[in-house]
């Protein structure tokens, strides 16, 4: 009975590691939440407020790495502060486009992932509510997109996926004298595999 239960053991082990060398692909929906951060170097600091993120992902993978595409468009809020205590909220819309690389620890539906790389956002459209005149210095005059770096891990139980990300911007959004301008966001969002 013992040797049948080892045997059993390192065939289903081998199976598992088998598994994790064929190519495979998926695909399917993401939705959740961030919380958005801006960094600035002048007077001004920044409050974490909540957004949104919805759209499709991808992962291709073979031998225990995978490659995953994203994209969703996103949300983004924030309250800006002078010294004065002056607020400006801000918000904007984005269309996000990760390229993450990872690895899948587990087996029998069941896996931790990790994953880190680029993402790019662009623009959609930008509003923001002003307050006062230091709310009109900072009046959201974005680029036209923003480069990050993402951060994550992830938690698959069958179909069902569950993210937390951060992400810290590398190139500065902000312009017209307020360069220095970086956005992070910390993100946690729910994943469903359709194939």
């Amino acid at each position: 009975m013992k040797k049948i239960i080892l045997l059993a053991t390192l065939l289903c082990s081998g199976l598992t590691g088998f598994s994790q060398i064929l190519p495979s692909f998926q695909f399917g929906l993401k939705a959740g939440t961030n919380l958005s951060k801006l960094s600035t170097e002048s007077t001004f600091s920044s409050d974490n407020r909540a957004g949104y993120y919805a759209g499709l992902w991808a992962r291709i993978g073979a031998a225990g790495i995978h490659l995953q595409p994203e994209l969703y468009l996103s949300g983004k809020n924030t309250t800006l502060k002078n010294d004065a205590g002056a607020e400006n909220t801000v918000k904007f819309t984005s269309l996000d486009v990760p390229i993450l690389i990872g690895t899948k620890i587990g087996a029998a539906g069941v896996g931790l992932r990790l994953n880190t790389g680029p993402v790019v956002s662009f623009i959609v459209d930008d509003k923001q509510t002003v307050k006062n005149a230091a709310g009109n210095a900072l009046s959201g005059d974005f680029k036209g997109q923003n480069i990050a770096w993402q951060f994550g891990a992830g938690l698959d139980v069958s179909k069902l996926g569950i993210d937390v990300r951060f992400e810290q911007g590398l190139s500065k959004i902000g312009k017209d004298g307020y360069n220095n301008t970086k956005l992070s966001l910390f993100t946690i969002g729910l994943a469903y595999r359709l194939f």
